[in-house]
C-alpha cells in the first residue's frame, strides 16, 4: 500500500475510525491506532498528529476538517488536549512508539515495539498552570510501580517547552548509628533554641552524633526539632530557662508548635529519619526543611548531603512553578529532591527528578 496516500478517518466521538485497509499502512508498521473488528481506531490525539504529517484526512458532518479544524474540535471534546498533543508529537519525533495509558500515555523504551516489548513509561501530562494535589501524583506513582513502569511527568510551560521529570516513592536509610547516652543530658529552652551547657556532653552529642552546632568550645546550641527527637530519647532534659521545671515532651512540642507553626510535621519526619540511621541537618539555605546524609565519615566533615527533604501535609496541592524551582536547585547542587508526609503511622517519601527523554 502505497505510504504517501492521504487516508480517510471520520470522527467518531473520542477517535477517529478508518478503513481495516489502513491497519498495514498505521498500525503494522508504525504501531498508530488500535485495530477492531473492521476498523482501525485512531485517539484524537493520533488523528491530529497524522493530519499535521499530512497522512490522515478525517471527515466531520460530511466536511473535510483541517489541521486546524482538527484540533479546535478536539479540544473541545477532550480535556487538556492541546497540551498532550505537545508531549505526544515531541515524543513521536524523539522516535518513541506512543499509546493511550491510564496517566495519559504509556512509552515503550527506544528500539522497543507495542505487542513485542512491554512499555518503560507512564507519562502524565500537566500545563505549568495547573495545581496537583499531593494524593493524585502518588496515586499516579503506584498505579505505574504496580505494573513495572517508571511515572514520568511532563510539564508543558506557556511557550509550549517540556520538561520531564521522573517520580518515584523511595526509602531512605542511612548507615549511621542510632544516638545514646549513658545519661540524660543537662540542656535549656531559651527562646527558639536549646542550650547544652558542658563540653563533654556537647562533644557527645556533636562530634559523635551531628547533632547541634557549637557556640563555642564548651556549649551547644540544638534547633527545636533537635532538641525534641532528643528528648523523646531520653538522651537530654530539657528545662525552662528560670531551671525551676522540666518540660515534658508534650510541653515542649506546644512550647515549639507557638514559635514554628508546621514543627509536628517537620519532627515527625526527622524523626524517621533518624531512626532510619541519617544525619539530618538545616535546608533553609536551600529553601527546604533538611538536608539528609546517608553517612559523614569521621574527621571529614559534613561536605557533601545526598537529598533534600521538604514536609509536606498529605493534603499538599504543588504549584508547578515552586515544584520547578525546588527541583531545579536540588539538581544544581547534585542532591535529590524529596518530599515527605505522614500516612497514618508511617512517613512516605516522593523523590522528583528532571530526566531527559
Amino acid at each position: 500500500m502505497n505510504q504517501n496516500r492521504t487516508l480517510k478517518g471520520t470522527l467518531d466521538g473520542q477517535s477517529v475510525k478508518l478503513d481495516a485497509s489502513t491497519r498495514e499502512t498505521l498500525y503494522d508498521t508504525s504501531f498508530y491506532g488500535r485495530p477492531m473488528d473492521n476498523y482501525l481506531e485512531l485517539t484524537l490525539i493520533e488523528a491530529a498528529y497524522l493530519t499535521y504529517k499530512n497522512r490522515v484526512t478525517v471527515t466531520h458532518e460530511n466536511e473535510d476538517l483541517d489541521f486546524e479544524g482538527l484540533m479546535c474540535e478536539s479540544s473541545r471534546r477532550e480535556g487538556n488536549f492541546e497540551v498532550k498533543y505537545i508531549v505526544y508529537k515531541d515524543l513521536r519525533e524523539r522516535g518513541y512508539f506512543i499509546k493511550p495509558g491510564v496517566t495519559d500515555f504509556r512509552v515503550y523504551p527506544r528500539g522497543g515495539k507495542p505487542g513485542k516489548t512491554p512499555s518503560k513509561y507512564f507519562i502524565h501530562v500537566l500545563s505549568e498552570r495547573q495545581p496537583v494535589p499531593l494524593i493524585n501524583l502518588v496515586h499516579h506513582v503506584k498505579t505505574a510501580a504496580n505494573v513495572r513502569k517508571e511515572l514520568v511527568m511532563a510539564v508543558v510551560d506557556e511557550e509550549s517547552d517540556i520538561t520531564y521529570y521522573g517520580v518515584s516513592l523511595r526509602s531512605m536509610k542511612g548507615d549511621m548509628g542510632t544516638a545514646h547516652s549513658d545519661a540524660a543530658i543537662r540542656a535549656t529552652l531559651l527562646e527558639d533554641r536549646v542550650m547544652v551547657w558542658d563540653s563533654h556532653s556537647s562533644d557527645l552529642l556533636h562530634k559523635q552524633h551531628l547533632f547541634g552546632k557549637p557556640l563555642d568550645e564548651t556549649r551547644l546550641q540544638l534547633s527545636l526539632i533537635e532538641a525534641a527527637y532528643l528528648q523523646e530519647k531520653n538522651i537530654i532534659e530539657i528545662k525552662d530557662s528560670l531551671g525551676e521545671h522540666v518540660l515534658t515532651p508534650a510541653e515542649f512540642s506546644d512550647t515549639s508548635t507557638t514559635v514554628e507553626a508546621d514543627f509536628p510535621i517537620k519532627l515527625a519526619v526527622y524523626r524517621n529519619l533518624r531512626d532510619a540511621e541519617m544525619v539530618v541537618k538545616t535546608g533553609y539555605k536551600f529553601g527546604n526543611h533538611f538536608r539528609v546524609y546517608k553517612k559523614v565519615e569521621a574527621g571529614v566533615g559534613m561536605k557533601h548531603s545526598e537529598f533534600l527533604v521538604h514536609a509536606v501535609d498529605s493534603n499538599h496541592v504543588f504549584n508547578l512553578p515552586q515544584l520547578s524551582r525546588a527541583v531545579r536547585l536540588a539538581n544544581s547542587v547534585r542532591k535529590q529532591m524529596v518530599f515527605a508526609w505522614q500516612s497514618g503511622d508511617d512517613i512516605l517519601y516522593l523523590e522528583l527528578g528532571r530526566m531527559k527523554m
